[in-house]
């Protein structure tokens, strides 16, 4: 309710949710607004005829003013200088300017909204205009979301499930990304939108789920599974429903899937870091398989079965998840950062090269990885060329990694430097500092970032010469400057390293 300093004889603004068709679910509060309203106003194209008020029709009595809020249009080609939006906006402030007169005279007035009025309603467009000068009452309606899931008969989401609202008319991509990344989802604005909408439905795998409802509690409604219908049916009052997932009825499918394993990046830290991509994989996957501490970063999902395992065990996992797949399985292998640095694309790539595994479909999606995540905290050291080399000498000896430690910083690269020190590898950062000292100043920039996007996050910039091997440890990346690197202290006291994009000219000149 919105309370101004406009005059006691001004009328009062209700905005009326009438929920979704049925006279029925009209709440108490909606029939006696219109009942003691002065005025009725409800949108409605040129044609005249409104949904809202043959909703609200038993309830209209005689001798309240009728207000029709007629669009001028309602396709997206207009020749008024604005365009489509322009002609919008003037029509709105026409409509509220009409509404307002009946305000000053003090009526009551009532604008009817199909659904709620704050939920892709033309109230709210009134709303803005109106209701910092008149007193405001907005009623709730139930929306055709509640609407659906009640038809269908399905919960929308429980638990820790969320729910994800998306109009039909975003372009294809952003319907991708975000539906990919929904738990559960509801697709609004239909019609011509469908074909679109539906393609993004079965790229992110929840084609057989989905449903579809037109018309909820209204005459000509009409229900199904979304990949039986017709294009060419479906009107502008429709959605598209994706159920929770939680205990959900298997669907029945004749032919047993295909399996497949697609290697996820989780990026430095988990959720915050994912792309929707790799949200999508993980939730439509049938197993997961990793490292036990980058599955603890995987949300639990019903009906998935989790397999993990030792960091050292990377060939033995990838060959248990491609025989998953091999089974009709779908397989997540879940890798920190992004899984081609340092990480496990390699390890199932390479064992899907034998011919044992050479028809299970084998997917490779991006995460952030820990250089351009410390670098992005650090400030931009990474900002021209520069070299990754992992220090664990693991699965190569020291002496190939000092000779590429030697051969990178005589080219003057920036250096990202993985996997430092361990509990286990204690020596190799003091190593690598004397022999980066011999082709690098003292006072080189070096960004110490440890645990980037988690609990204990830490991102100092140093010298060279002060880097102190003792707090480097497993969660930790350097990253050691070039000549060129940079390093300045912001008015807020933080240092930031960044590399200049331009080479001096006694090098090769960028071309960038």
């Amino acid at each position: 309710m919105s309370d101004t300093n406009s005059p006691s004889t001004a009328g009062k603004l209700y905005g009326v949710g009438l929920g979704p068709g049925d006279p029925e679910l009209m709440t108490v509060a909606a029939v006696r607004a219109i009942a003691g309203a002065d005025v009725i106003a409800y949108h409605c194209a040129r044609h005249g005829r409104s949904i809202a008020r043959s909703i609200a029709a038993e309830h209209i009595r005689e001798g309240q003013i009728e207000e029709r809020l007629m669009y001028p249009l309602t396709v997206e080609t207009t020749d008024h200088p604005g365009g489509y939006r322009g002609a919008l906006d003037d029509f709105y402030a026409e409509a509220a300017a009409t509404l307002a007169a009946h305000l000053d005279a003090g009526r009551t007035v009532a604008v009817l909204a199909e659904g709620d009025p704050f939920f892709y309603g033309s109230y709210q467009h009134m709303h803005k205009r109106l209701a910092d000068r008149y007193e405001t009452t907005v009623i709730p309606g139930v929306t055709s979301i509640s609407a659906a899931a009640a038809r269908l008969g399905e919960p929308l989401c429980e638990d820790k499930e969320t729910l994800t609202v998306i109009p039909g008319t975003l372009p294809e991509d952003e319907l991708n990304a975000r539906l990919a990344a929904a738990d559960s989802a509801v697709v609004m604005k239909l019609g011509r939108t469908f074909t679109k909408v539906r393609s993004a439905v079965e790229n992110a795998g929840r084609l057989d789920d989905a449903r579809y409802v037109e018309r909820a509690f209204m005459a000509g409604e009409r229900t199904g599974r979304l990949a039986d219908i017709d294009p060419e049916s479906v009107p502008y009052f429709s959605v598209a429903v994706l159920p929770s997932r939680i205990e959900a009825a298997p669907v029945e499918d004749p032919a047993p899937e295909r399996g497949e394993v697609v290697v996820v990046g989780t990026g430095p830290a988990g959720a915050p870091w994912l792309t929707p991509e790799s949200r999508g994989a993980l939730a439509n996957a049938d197993d997961l398989v990793g490292y036990t501490t980058y599955l603890a970063r995987v949300p639990h999902r019903p009906g998935q079965t989790r397999h993990g395992s030792d960091n050292k065990v990377e060939s033995e996992r990838a060959e248990f998840a491609l025989d998953l797949a091999r089974r009709g399985r779908r397989v997540a292998v879940v890798s920190g950062g992004d899984p081609g640095v340092f990480a496990m694309a390699t390890a199932v790539l390479e064992v899907a090269a034998q011919d044992a595994y050479a028809d299970v479909p084998v997917r490779v999606l991006p995460g952030v990885t820990a250089a351009n995540a410390a670098a992005a905290k650090a400030g931009a050291p990474l900002g021209h060329d520069y070299a990754t080399i992992s220090l664990s000498d693991r699965l190569k000896p020291w002496e190939v990694i000092a000779e590429r430690l030697r051969t990178a910083a005589a080219a003057d690269l920036v250096l990202a430097l993985y996997n430092p020190g361990s509990r286990s590898r204690t020596w190799q950062v003091g190593k690598a500092r004397e022999l980066l000292l011999e082709l690098r100043l003292p006072d080189t920039p070096v960004v110490l970032a440890r645990d980037v996007g988690g609990p204990e996050e830490s991102v100092r910039v140093v010298k060279l010469a002060d880097l102190d091997p003792s707090v480097v440890d497993m969660r930790t990346l350097l990253i050691v400057g070039s000549s060129q690197t940079q390093a300045t202290v912001r008015g807020d006291g933080r240092t930031i390293a960044w590399t200049p994009r331009r080479y001096p000219e006694t090098a090769p000149a960028d071309r960038v």
